[in-house]
């Protein structure tokens, strides 16, 4: 009876032994080579807690720290084991890479430690398993992206520099006044020159609005109304003449003061600048016919940009800008969707509505607006279906509508999150930068000279 209970027992672990090897081959060769008599176990001290493997684990990635002969560099003889001075809970990432052969990124861990750690341990990143390796992707692209590039740019090369050049030239410190006025050599006139800029843009956007405004003339028995812009010609030419002055000496400042000059033309603020400018001068450059007249006023309308000469200081309209700059796959997702929608339903409306009499569905562009109104449920009646099944088609319309504006709307909001949390972050960097900046200065100060000994 013993002899066949222990028959039983050989056959069914011989059973279940071919079992684990049909479902993952790769667990029995690992404990096969547990079971090696050259194999033994590896003690690995990291910061005073303890992992233990196997050295066929570690010999099987050689090009790796742990795997190479460099290891021995680490080895503690009087405790037999290897100690490491680094962060053991990133550790056991790396542990579990020679374990099992995947690299995972640690969700809840900083990014850049745990990068050190891969490069401490010669582990490249691109060893990360598929289903960590796009998250930890978007924290690089996150932390490449800053709020201030031109300022950032400018500033690594501010403190490559500082101990070759202690002092800055006329030109660096007007720079620096206008993008950071607390490390410019002119901390007083930077807020007073900002405050100048800011009531100069204010007074060109009201003008711009007041100048719109009819007023009333009465001759004889007539009554007609003259926009103000037409009767006080004089006043507001005199108060565009002013800003688009100031507006000027602020650009040619700026041109002159940037690091690369090319760059700054280039790029969006400047862009803004001069389209704030532009079109006054051009006026000047056309003659007073009827034709040219009509372009000048065209032109007037650029006057309107103006009001995005505040976005230079205004965190929210950045955070804005920079929000639909990242959600630009999710925005052409919306409109190429909206715009296939758009001309089904525009098609199946038409000929649907074609043979209703004094129908307003005349051509399928016709058809545009009224879907176009539709699904984003504005509504505003000036097309109406009178057939039943135009009805039944405008509801469909509508909820598709709801559907795909709806289905964006969650990632632009996690964008809009991240790029808060980008601002937090540069706004934490920059308080640090401006604390090490003072705290430079203190250290260059010259010493007070000391009391003699009595």
């Amino acid at each position: 009876m013993t002899a066949m209970t222990s028959k039983m027992r050989y056959s069914f672990a011989e059973a279940m032994r071919r079992l684990l090897f049909i479902a993952d081959p790769s667990v029995v060769h690992s404990v096969n080579c547990h079971k090696s008599q050259n194999d033994k176990r590896v003690v690995i001290n990291v910061s005073g807690i303890k992992f233990e493997t196997w050295r066929t684990n570690l010999d099987q990635h050689p090009t790796t720290l742990l795997g190479s002969c460099e290891i021995d560099y680490f080895f503690d003889e009087r405790n037999n084991e290897y100690f490491f001075d680094r962060d053991p809970h990133l550790f056991r990432y790396i542990l579990n890479y020679y374990s099992t052969g995947e690299l995972h990124f640690p969700k809840y861990e900083c990014h850049v430690a745990f990068e050190n750690e891969l490069k401490f341990y010669r582990i490249v990143p691109d060893m990360i398993q598929d289903c960590c390796f796009e998250e930890y992707q978007d924290y690089k692209d996150a932390e490449k992206e800053t709020l201030y590039p031109e300022r950032h740019s400018h500033n690594a090369k501010e403190k490559d520099t500082d101990t070759e050049k202690p002092q800055r030239t006329f030109r660096e410190n007007l720079w620096q006044m206008f993008e950071d006025p607390e490390k410019s050599g002119m901390p007083q006139v930077a807020p007073a020159f900002n405050y100048i800029i800011g009531f100069f843009v204010m007074i060109s956007i009201l003008a711009n609005i007041i100048e719109t405004v009819p007023v009333q003339e009465t001759d004889g028995s007539k009554i007609s109304s003259t926009p103000m812009g037409d009767k006080y010609n004089l006043i507001f030419t005199c108060l565009d003449t002013a800003c688009v002055a100031i507006f000027t000496v602020e650009y040619v400042l700026r041109v002159y003061a940037a690091p690369s000059r090319a760059r700054f033309v280039s790029s969006g603020m400047s862009i803004i600048d001069l389209i704030a400018i532009l079109p006054f001068y051009i006026g000047l450059c056309l003659a007073d016919t009827g034709n040219v007249n009509a372009i000048f006023v065209t032109l007037r309308v650029f006057r309107v940009f103006r009001v995005l000469k505040f976005s230079r200081d205004s965190t929210g309209l950045r955070l804005l800008g920079y929000t639909i700059r990242n959600c630009m796959k999710e925005l052409g997702f919306l409109v190429f969707s909206m715009l296939i929608a758009v001309i089904i339903f525009s098609t199946f409306m038409f000929y649907i509505e074609k043979g209703v009499e004094n129908t307003k569905y005349t051509s399928i562009p016709a058809t545009f607006w009224y879907t176009i109104v539709t699904m984003t449920t504005l509504g505003y009646g000036d097309m109406v279906p009178k057939t039943w099944l135009g009805k039944t088609l405008t509801g469909i319309c509508s909820l598709s509508g709801v559907l795909l504006i709806t289905l964006p709307v969650t990632v632009i909001v996690t964008n809009f999150n991240h790029v808060i949390q980008k601002a937090e972050r540069e706004k934490k960097l920059e308080t640090m930068d401006k604390h090490i900046f003072n705290k430079g200065k203190l250290y260059n100060a010259p010493l007070l000279p000391t009391a003699p000994h009595v």
